[in-house]
């Protein structure tokens, strides 16, 4: 039997290949195997081997699950079917009807239209802020509040939140509060992965992620991932029961868990009962890409930082938004809470909306298409793309306009991708 590997003292580079994994006992097999099954045969009436039925559990998912959650510093993560299922989950798992949430203004317009086109007919309420001001929250806070959702740098206007302030905020306001009334925080941290940035460090109390973006990398799979705070003392850990056959006895009986994370047992039971799981071979293709993340994010940065300079200096281009310009709004924020910028840029062009299009039209190395974080450069005009379920009029007082446009750099020549934006540029009517 191989032994786990201890890798407590390694770096976040040495975990994106070891975490979560060890050789297959049965083979040796240096990858994790992909276990394509529906179901477990038990080796007798209430005995299994951790896993019964392919929906509740698949040991290649349980190994993705492992190392999701070791990277961003935690023993919970659960993998789901999609960045859009697994923000589903969190809802599900946390709110009830009349509950209210603050959410960010820039939020990316998937979860937009979930909010205001589905949970809101249930009963749920909703505020958008400007959370990059603190305050903000703070005066959106109502009794009835029960969750702060927040993007930082945010889709696609890259603001970036303090949240440091936000959390000491939350917990002065959970001080309070009944447990069954306090506060949850929750972040999607697609955009900087936690090779750049770990919320759950700074007293965030859950992280999601699109998986589909930069840990797979590769534009060949959908994913999601929900990760708990690891910390016992927090007010969504108690006593939890798990009801098993006992096959001698003849009927169910029920085993106690003094101090389990119940947010994370709910996040699973959301992910279970809806049935909102990745393929196994989804999940494979995940753990395959995360192995190379630290090398394509670094790529990636440093491509950004070169391309963002350009933009800002080209006299063609009226507003570069990008976390790693000194005069981004909230350049010191993101200096102090995150190790690097990452590979999303903003932009707009001098001109109309037409100018914005031919730009658009004209590229040749970068692809125009509605995705991000992988190996291949794309260009993105979120008014049609991926804000579009966002009405116009919300979009504009927020910020985002019809001509701008979003780059997700991949790891291509800096200089190539340059020369191409340069040569779109030219193209303006």
């Amino acid at each position: 039997m191989f032994e786990k590997k201890n890798l407590t003292k390694c770096s976040f580079d040495t975990k994106t290949v070891h975490a979560g994994q060890s050789p297959d006992p049965s083979t040796g097999a240096i990858n994790t195997p992909v276990y394509l099954t529906a179901t477990y045969v038990l080796e007798q009436l209430g005995k299994d081997k951790n896993h019964h039925y392919a929906r509740s559990s698949n040991p290649t998912r349980t190994v993705l699950e492992q190392l999701l959650a070791e990277l961003e510093g935690s023993r919970y993560g659960v993998a789901f079917s999609s960045g859009m299922s697994a923000a589903d989950a969190i809802v599900r798992a946390w709110l009830k009807q009349g509950d209210h949430v603050v959410v960010g203004d820039d939020v990316y317009g998937g979860i937009f239209r979930l909010f205001e086109y589905n949970y809101k007919k249930y009963g749920l309420a909703f505020d958008y802020v400007d959370t990059t001001v603190v305050k903000n929250i703070e005066t959106a806070i109502k009794p009835s509040t029960r969750m702060i959702w927040l993007e930082t740098p945010t889709n696609p206007l890259l603001k970036v939140t303090d949240l440091i302030c936000v959390c000491k905020l939350l917990a002065l306001i959970n001080e309070t509060r009944q447990d069954d009334e306090k506060i949850l925080s929750v972040i999607d941290n697609t955009f900087m992965t936690p090779y750049f940035m770990r919320p759950l460090e700074f007293g965030i109390d859950i992280v999601f992620h699109s998986t589909t973006k930069f840990f797979s990398g590769h534009n060949q799979m959908v994913g999601g991932a929900v990760i708990v705070r690891d910390d016992p003392k927090r007010w969504y850990y108690g006593e939890t029961s798990k009801m098993v056959f006992d096959a001698e006895a003849g009927h169910e009986k029920k085993l106690i868990n003094e101090n389990a994370n119940l947010l994370y047992t709910g996040i699973q039971f959301i992910q279970n009962a809806v049935g909102a799981i990745p393929s196994p071979f989804d999940c494979w293709l995940t753990i395959m890409g995360t192995k190379t993340l630290a090398l394509r994010m670094q790529r990636s940065d440093d491509s950004a930082r070169k391309i963002a300079d350009f933009l800002s200096k080209h006299p063609k281009v009226k507003k570069v938004y990008y976390p790693g310009l000194a005069t981004h709004l909230n350049y010191n924020i993101a200096k102090e809470q995150m190790t690097g910028f990452g590979a999303m840029i903003s932009f707009e062009v001098q001109g109309t909306i037409t100018d914005a299009i031919t730009f658009m039209n004209s590229v040749k190395l970068w692809s125009l298409a509605e995705s991000l974080g992988a190996v291949e450069s794309m260009v993105t005009h979120p008014a049609s793309m991926s804000h579009v379920s966002v009405p116009a009029e919300v979009r504009h007082s927020r910020g985002i306009s019809d001509g701008l446009i979003r780059l997700s750099v991949g790891i291509e020549s800096a200089h190539d991708l340059i020369a191409d934006l340069d040569q779109a540029l030219q193209h303006r009517t």
